[in-house]
């Protein structure tokens, strides 16, 4: 499955490679919130302005879930790349976030 994390990128396809055999949108999803005390500690870093290292912490760990459930469904269906990745994120809820991290599976192989 690690061999896969060199072998994702947001663009098409990767230089000196072909796509070989296309296998479906791969797909990672968590949801995430922060403890009460989280909340109120954010609540004391916006009051100084600035960047809110509990959120950004937040928001950092919820992408890599994400991302590692996504490289991990993509080994499931036999893929050795993912292209075309991406990052979309929801609020499902107030203070509950939703992270998803998605691309299209597929096998590569040098030109």
């Amino acid at each position: 499955m690690s061999e896969i994390h060199q072998w994702i990128t947001t663009s098409n396809g990767f230089d000196g490679y072909k796509v070989v055999r296309y296998l479906g949108v791969v797909r990672g999803i968590t949801v995430r919130s922060r403890s009460l005390f989280g909340q109120i500690g954010a609540g004391f870093q916006s009051l100084a302005g600035g960047n809110i290292s509990l959120y950004t912490e937040l928001c950092e760990h919820a992408r890599l879930e994400a991302y590692e459930i996504m490289i991990q469904h993509a080994a499931q269906v036999g893929a050795n790349a993912v292209v075309a990745m991406r990052y979309d994120a929801n609020e499902v809820g107030q203070g509950i976030t939703e992270v998803i991290a998605y691309g299209t599976a597929v096998q590569i192989a040098p030109l």
